[in-house]
């Protein structure tokens, strides 16, 4: 395999790019970028590295959601606020099942950019190049806001970084305390007549309660008022992304420092392509989303080049097939892994395969298709003896209406009433909480595969 170089991917086809008009501009935005602070750190990525080994050792379970497209619009304190709210209260739910760690990982922070099916899309007969997130167009459906424009590049860049400098206060600065995101688990469940969700917050009741007898609460432990949490995005735009590799002084390898993770989205994971040549020289961990047309031999191989030391931690495969397609396409690429004896994190994507539109012209995903697609995952991979090791879920933290059904009841005839989002639908907060309420049993029984993993190993 040839050298890598930090802009040798320019040498590979590319796909899903945009086409700039100002070449001069772009190289401008992007000289200038270089030289701006990263937004985050080497020793970051490898501390989320290091938990991810623990995911793949069947020791630590990985919860990685957030927006589908972040957008300029709905830039707020209050939008970041409560997204990590919900992150929290699902891992205190999945940690109360697995009885694991559970690794933290947002998408945010720089989830603008998104590949799309088409590169036009019509409205009342008028055709227009697509929008492609807020960091390269507009969503408004004019010539102007759809031409690529490079300064968008420094308004991404400031979000990202208000939204980081406000997820690190968040994290440590007490409002992650375990013992407010069980009470916000408990006003969750208090209206509701679901026996199974306050077992679980019994369960955690009591903990706490022992716990604090033993003289073991936040005011004495720093670890139960404060989380490690991390950031992701899809590595889409390239030139963005070489922007914001840095050279770390203490080892001298590259780490893309616009994110903790950074994900190869199934569209664009070719083995000769741009994408997969850039990914393979950066040190951060990396995500790759394993649709129904991604063979055995072809991940294995992709595996292979993006992790060619087969270290843990470094690889998570995202499973991406649809509620009625798991059965299928997953089982096949689990046992090639396992025969390679490929260290990986599996997560399951339950979102992207069960898109549908909607008889109102709306897009959007089905509840049950989402907890279905879950309970097939974890059950495929009980029946080969693998561990889940995690989910990745595009939600919010805000009270939208662009997934149906869920205990609130959202019918297609409500998803006008808070549909936000600027590209894909997303779980709202509640349905977010309920779908771990919800695979709690599948948490339990994987939990059991875990603890014959790790007596394997021993």
């Amino acid at each position: 395999m040839k050298k890598w170089k930090l802009n040798s991917w320019n040498n590979f086809p590319a796909k899903h790019l945009p086409n700039y008009e100002d070449k001069k501009e772009l190289d401008l935005v992007l000289s200038k970028i270089q030289k701006y602070p990263p937004l985050v750190f080497a020793g970051e990525t490898r501390s989320l590295k290091k938990s991810l080994s623990q995911v793949v050792e069947g020791k630590a379970f990985l919860l990685q959601g957030g927006d589908c497209a972040e957008s300029f619009a709905e830039f707020h304190p209050d939008n970041i606020r409560d997204t990590l709210k919900v992150i929290l209260q699902m891992s205190l739910v999945l940690t109360a099942s697995a009885s694991v760690p559970v690794v933290k990982v947002g998408r945010i922070a720089g989830q603008f950019s998104k590949p799309r099916s088409a590169p036009t899309e019509k409205k009342d007969g008028k055709e227009l190049p697509s929008y492609l997130g807020d960091n390269i167009n507009g969503m408004e459906f004019t010539e102007k806001s759809r031409i690529p424009d490079a300064k968008r590049l420094f308004r991404a860049y400031s979000q990202s970084a208000s939204t980081l400098n406000l997820l690190r206060a968040f994290s440590q600065g007490g409002f992650a305390d375990l013992r407010q995101v069980h009470l916000w688990n408990l006003g969750f469940i208090k209206d509701k007549t679901k026996g199974k969700y306050k077992e679980i917050e019994d369960k955690i009741s009591e903990a706490l309660a022992f716990m604090e007898a033993c003289g073991i609460n936040s005011d004495t432990n720093r670890r139960l008022r404060s989380v490690n949490f991390y950031t992701s995005h899809e590595a889409l735009l390239l030139p963005f992304e070489e922007s914001m590799t840095r050279i770390d002084s203490t080892t001298g390898e590259y780490h893309d420092t616009s994110a903790h993770f950074v994900w190869i989205g199934d569209r664009t994971r070719q083995p000769d392509g741009a994408h997969v040549e850039f990914c393979r020289g950066i040190k951060n961990p990396i995500g790759l989303k394993c649709g129904p047309s991604l063979k055995p031999e072809e991940l294995v191989n992709l595996c292979k080049i993006l992790n060619p030391e087969n270290e843990p931690g470094r690889m998570t495969l995202i499973a991406r097939f649809g509620a009625d397609n798991v059965e299928k396409f997953l089982p096949k690429l689990i046992k090639a892994v396992k025969k390679e004896g490929l260290n990986v994190v599996w997560s399951c994507d339950p979102m992207h395969g069960n898109t549908i539109k909607a008889a109102t012209g709306f897009k959007t995903r089905t509840f049950d298709s989402v907890v279905k697609e879950v309970k097939n995952f974890f059950r495929i991979h009980q029946a080969e003896g693998t561990y889940a090791g995690g989910l990745h879920i595009e939600m919010t933290g805000q009270d939208v209406t662009e997934c149906t059904g869920g205990a609130q009841k959202i019918s297609e005839n409500d998803l006008s009433n808070r549909y936000r989002t600027h590209c894909d639908p997303r779980l709202n907060a509640d349905q977010a909480l309920e779908l771990a309420f919800l695979i709690s049993d599948e948490i339990k029984k994987n939990s059991k595969i875990s603890n014959k993993i790790i007596q394997a190993a021993s």
